[in-house]
């Protein structure tokens, strides 16, 4: 045990040395507007599930930051989901989809959703006629794909399109990195202990997380690891390891954890920090680092308004 802290220690300290960068969300991001239109109106359409009882939207409420304020989301004919729906803002930034990270992509995402039993319990012909029934859906896809046949890669395509337009840029963070405001002394400080403590080693670049694998229980055992990238691997070196999850507009999306077993921002900062750095954090660190987290929550795209 000891030797694995006084590693990953010395690995903060080197990456603390080598100046890992937090970087703004860009004000805009080029995508393809009719598209992401079409996306949008599929988003919200329950005649995308099986029962037609729910809705992309269902689990990923714009009302809640595009997360679910339950432990387990809801899907078709009632059945509860298997680990606790992130949120799907800025989701093109990261290097992977899901927990376990088994998407590449976002159109990789949108077909394992809508085929999976739990959630959508769709195939490709029932989708193609549900949406192909709708008037409106098929003069949007003629204009856009210039072909009166509906086909599954547009649909596919279309909610991609719509999650690729789901950015949060202009948080105080990033205008801080810009020179366009200044931090509170508490978010000054909890800046400087998400570094000088380690967090800054796996949550950094654009989307603060999201872009690479860790293991939840590097300096103490974390128990409580279903559903985490051995499941896809199946190497017994991936257990408890999960995609690192975006702290962008975290103070909006409780609760926390792939099992949701964090449902307050303070208990998901003690979780982590004893876990993975091995520091049980006085409530002054805890709530310092608090207030720089809630600096970190951005503009929501009123594209995805209802």
């Amino acid at each position: 045990m000891k030797s694995k802290s006084i590693f990953f220690l010395l690995l903060c300290f080197y990456l603390q040395a080598t100046e890992i960068l937090i970087t703004p969300i860009p004000q805009h991001l080029a995508y393809n507007k009719e598209k992401a239109n079409i996306g949008k109106m599929l988003f919200f359409d329950s005649a995308l599930s099986r029962d037609k009882s729910i809705s992309c939207s269902s689990c990923h409420k714009p009302s809640h930051a595009y997360s679910d304020k339950l432990d387990k989301s809801i899907g078709i004919f009632g059945q509860k989901d298997i680990v606790q729906t992130p949120t799907i803002l800025n989701s093109t930034f990261n290097f992977k989809q899901f927990w376990d990270g088994k998407a590449d992509n976002l159109k990789q995402q949108v077909n394992i959703t809508l085929h999976n039993k739990i959630e959508m319990g769709m195939n490709k012909r029932s989708i193609v006629e549900a949406v192909d029934k709708n008037i409106f859906y098929k003069n949007s896809f003629y204009k856009i794909y210039n072909t009166h046949k509906i086909t599954y890669e547009m649909i596919v395509d279309s909610l991609a399109e719509f999650q690729k337009s789901l950015i949060t840029p202009n948080s105080k963070f990033d205008r801080y990195l810009k020179n366009r405001t200044k931090l509170t002394k508490k978010e000054q400080n909890g800046y400087r202990l998400f570094k000088k403590l380690g967090c800054i080693t796996c949550h950094n670049g654009i989307n603060i997380g999201g872009n690479s694998f860790q293991k939840i229980g590097i300096i103490f055992k974390y128990k409580n690891c279903s559903n985490d990238r051995y499941g896809i691997t199946h190497n017994e070196i991936d257990r408890c390891v999960y995609k690192i999850p975006t702290l962008r507009n975290i103070a909006l999306t409780s609760p926390y954890f792939h099992n949701a077993s964090a449902k307050t921002l303070e208990k998901a900062i003690e979780t982590m920090s004893y876990y993975n750095l091995g520091y049980r954090l006085d409530k002054d660190s805890v709530i310092d680092i608090k207030s720089f987290l809630e600096t970190l929550t951005g503009k929501i795209p009123n594209i995805g308004t209802k």
